[in-house]
Protein backbone atom coordinates (compact mmCIF):
# COMPACT_ATOMS: atom_id res chain seq x y z
CA UNK A 1 0.00 0.00 0.00
CA UNK A 2 1.41 3.74 -1.08
CA UNK A 3 1.24 6.20 1.20
CA UNK A 4 2.53 9.81 1.39
CA UNK A 5 3.32 12.53 3.94
CA UNK A 6 4.44 16.20 3.21
CA UNK A 7 7.27 16.86 5.20
CA UNK A 8 7.84 20.16 3.96
CA UNK A 9 5.79 22.98 1.34
CA UNK A 10 8.45 25.51 -0.76
CA UNK A 11 7.98 27.77 -2.97
CA UNK A 12 8.70 25.81 -5.69
CA UNK A 13 8.84 22.03 -4.51
CA UNK A 14 7.49 20.00 -1.66
CA UNK A 15 9.57 17.62 0.33
CA UNK A 16 7.47 14.19 0.87
CA UNK A 17 8.31 10.89 2.43
CA UNK A 18 5.90 8.30 0.97
CA UNK A 19 6.04 4.52 1.69
CA UNK A 20 6.04 2.53 -2.34
CA UNK A 21 5.38 -1.07 -3.01
CA UNK A 22 7.71 -1.46 -5.36
CA UNK A 23 7.02 -4.11 -8.85
CA UNK A 24 9.32 -6.51 -7.30
CA UNK A 25 6.19 -7.08 -4.28
CA UNK A 26 8.85 -4.57 -2.08
CA UNK A 27 7.66 -1.63 0.50
CA UNK A 28 10.29 0.95 1.32
CA UNK A 29 9.93 4.77 2.01
CA UNK A 30 11.42 6.96 0.08
CA UNK A 31 12.38 10.67 0.15
CA UNK A 32 11.01 12.54 -3.21
CA UNK A 33 11.31 16.22 -4.05
CA UNK A 34 7.91 17.04 -6.00
CA UNK A 35 8.43 19.38 -8.54
CA UNK A 36 6.36 21.05 -11.11
CA UNK A 37 8.90 20.92 -13.63
CA UNK A 38 11.01 23.60 -15.21
CA UNK A 39 12.09 25.09 -18.49
CA UNK A 40 15.78 25.69 -20.21
CA UNK A 41 16.34 28.36 -23.30
CA UNK A 42 18.93 27.94 -25.84
CA UNK A 43 18.71 31.67 -27.16
CA UNK A 44 20.41 31.27 -30.41
CA UNK A 45 21.60 34.58 -32.07
CA UNK A 46 23.05 33.47 -35.21
CA UNK A 47 24.40 29.60 -36.15
CA UNK A 48 27.27 30.39 -34.62
CA UNK A 49 26.49 32.59 -31.22
CA UNK A 50 24.22 32.01 -28.11
CA UNK A 51 23.27 34.05 -25.39
CA UNK A 52 24.38 32.77 -21.91
CA UNK A 53 23.76 33.87 -18.04
CA UNK A 54 26.43 33.97 -15.59
CA UNK A 55 24.25 33.53 -12.01
CA UNK A 56 24.95 33.74 -8.49
CA UNK A 57 24.48 30.17 -7.14
CA UNK A 58 23.51 30.03 -3.69
CA UNK A 59 23.65 26.27 -3.31
CA UNK A 60 26.92 26.21 -4.52
CA UNK A 61 27.93 29.63 -3.22
CA UNK A 62 29.97 30.85 -6.66
CA UNK A 63 28.71 32.23 -9.84
CA UNK A 64 27.91 29.19 -12.53
CA UNK A 65 27.52 29.85 -15.87
CA UNK A 66 24.20 28.32 -17.78
CA UNK A 67 21.88 28.89 -19.83
CA UNK A 68 18.63 30.96 -18.86
CA UNK A 69 16.13 28.49 -17.05
CA UNK A 70 13.38 28.89 -14.31
CA UNK A 71 10.68 26.76 -12.92
CA UNK A 72 7.10 26.46 -14.04
CA UNK A 73 4.50 28.63 -11.99
CA UNK A 74 1.60 26.67 -11.50
CA UNK A 75 -0.97 26.43 -14.04
CA UNK A 76 1.26 27.96 -16.45
CA UNK A 77 2.56 26.21 -19.64
CA UNK A 78 5.92 25.18 -20.67
CA UNK A 79 6.13 27.44 -23.54
CA UNK A 80 4.54 30.79 -21.69
CA UNK A 81 7.48 29.57 -18.84
CA UNK A 82 10.38 29.34 -21.20
CA UNK A 83 9.38 32.81 -22.86
CA UNK A 84 9.14 34.65 -19.92
CA UNK A 85 12.43 32.89 -18.19
CA UNK A 86 14.06 34.39 -21.47
CA UNK A 87 13.05 38.07 -21.04
CA UNK A 88 13.18 38.01 -17.07
CA UNK A 89 16.77 36.40 -16.95
CA UNK A 90 18.34 37.95 -20.58
CA UNK A 91 16.00 41.26 -21.36
CA UNK A 92 16.01 39.84 -24.70
CA UNK A 93 12.56 38.01 -26.47
CA UNK A 94 12.39 35.66 -29.70
CA UNK A 95 10.00 35.16 -32.59
CA UNK A 96 10.32 32.12 -32.32
CA UNK A 97 10.63 29.54 -29.13
CA UNK A 98 10.64 25.50 -30.14
CA UNK A 99 10.58 23.12 -27.72
CA UNK A 100 13.07 20.30 -28.93
CA UNK A 101 12.87 17.51 -25.77
CA UNK A 102 12.87 16.61 -22.28
CA UNK A 103 15.27 15.48 -19.55
CA UNK A 104 14.60 14.37 -16.05
CA UNK A 105 17.66 15.63 -14.25
CA UNK A 106 17.88 13.98 -10.63
CA UNK A 107 15.27 10.77 -10.82
CA UNK A 108 16.69 9.34 -7.97
CA UNK A 109 14.69 11.42 -5.99
CA UNK A 110 12.85 14.13 -8.20
CA UNK A 111 9.83 14.44 -10.20
CA UNK A 112 11.14 17.40 -11.33
CA UNK A 113 10.93 17.34 -15.76
CA UNK A 114 13.24 19.88 -17.69
CA UNK A 115 11.50 21.00 -20.94
CA UNK A 116 14.00 22.14 -23.20
CA UNK A 117 13.62 24.89 -26.18
CA UNK A 118 15.44 26.81 -28.77
CA UNK A 119 14.71 30.03 -29.30
CA UNK A 120 15.49 32.01 -32.61
CA UNK A 121 15.20 35.33 -33.62
CA UNK A 122 16.60 36.74 -30.96
CA UNK A 123 15.99 40.86 -30.03
CA UNK A 124 16.09 43.36 -27.04
CA UNK A 125 12.52 42.79 -26.53
CA UNK A 126 9.68 43.31 -24.12
CA UNK A 127 10.43 46.98 -22.84
CA UNK A 128 13.97 46.59 -22.54
CA UNK A 129 15.92 49.47 -23.92
CA UNK A 130 19.44 47.57 -24.28
CA UNK A 131 21.76 45.10 -22.75
CA UNK A 132 23.88 47.39 -21.50
CA UNK A 133 21.25 49.91 -20.26
CA UNK A 134 20.05 46.39 -17.61
CA UNK A 135 23.55 45.30 -17.13
CA UNK A 136 24.17 48.88 -15.96
CA UNK A 137 21.09 48.62 -13.45
CA UNK A 138 19.21 51.21 -15.22
CA UNK A 139 14.98 51.20 -14.72
CA UNK A 140 13.75 48.41 -17.00
CA UNK A 141 11.04 49.65 -19.93
CA UNK A 142 7.26 49.53 -19.37
CA UNK A 143 5.46 46.25 -19.34
CA UNK A 144 8.15 43.58 -18.99
CA UNK A 145 8.40 40.84 -16.51
CA UNK A 146 11.64 41.87 -14.13
CA UNK A 147 13.74 39.50 -12.71
CA UNK A 148 13.49 37.60 -9.51
CA UNK A 149 15.05 40.39 -6.45
CA UNK A 150 17.27 37.65 -5.74
CA UNK A 151 18.84 36.70 -9.35
CA UNK A 152 21.95 37.85 -9.63
CA UNK A 153 22.37 37.63 -13.11
CA UNK A 154 24.55 38.59 -16.08
CA UNK A 155 23.48 37.85 -19.93
CA UNK A 156 26.39 37.46 -21.94
CA UNK A 157 26.91 36.41 -25.85
CA UNK A 158 29.55 33.85 -26.46
CA UNK A 159 30.55 31.90 -30.00
CA UNK A 160 29.69 28.35 -30.54
CA UNK A 161 33.34 27.57 -30.25
CA UNK A 162 33.95 29.82 -26.72
CA UNK A 163 31.09 27.80 -25.37
CA UNK A 164 32.83 24.04 -25.90
CA UNK A 165 36.01 25.99 -24.95
CA UNK A 166 33.93 26.50 -21.60
CA UNK A 167 32.78 23.32 -21.16
CA UNK A 168 36.28 21.47 -21.92
CA UNK A 169 38.12 23.75 -19.65
CA UNK A 170 35.49 23.19 -16.99
CA UNK A 171 34.01 26.49 -16.82
CA UNK A 172 30.68 24.95 -17.66
CA UNK A 173 29.37 22.42 -14.83
CA UNK A 174 25.87 22.95 -14.67
CA UNK A 175 24.47 20.02 -16.17
CA UNK A 176 21.00 21.49 -17.67
CA UNK A 177 23.17 23.37 -19.94
CA UNK A 178 25.81 20.54 -21.03
CA UNK A 179 22.68 18.29 -21.95
CA UNK A 180 20.90 20.84 -23.99
CA UNK A 181 23.84 21.82 -25.58
CA UNK A 182 24.44 18.18 -26.56
CA UNK A 183 20.99 17.90 -28.11
CA UNK A 184 22.08 21.32 -30.81
CA UNK A 185 25.38 19.51 -30.88
CA UNK A 186 27.56 22.44 -29.71
CA UNK A 187 29.19 19.98 -27.25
Amino acid sequence: MNSKKIVSKGRIFDFVKEKVTLPNGITKYYDIVKHRGAVVIIPLISKDKAIIIRQFRISVNQYIYELPAGSIDKGEKPLACAKRELIEETGYSAATVKKIGRLIPCPGYSTEILHIFKATGIKVGDGFETLPDRQAGRPYGKNVHAKDPDEIIEPLIATRSQIRKMFKSGKILDAKTIASFAMIGWI
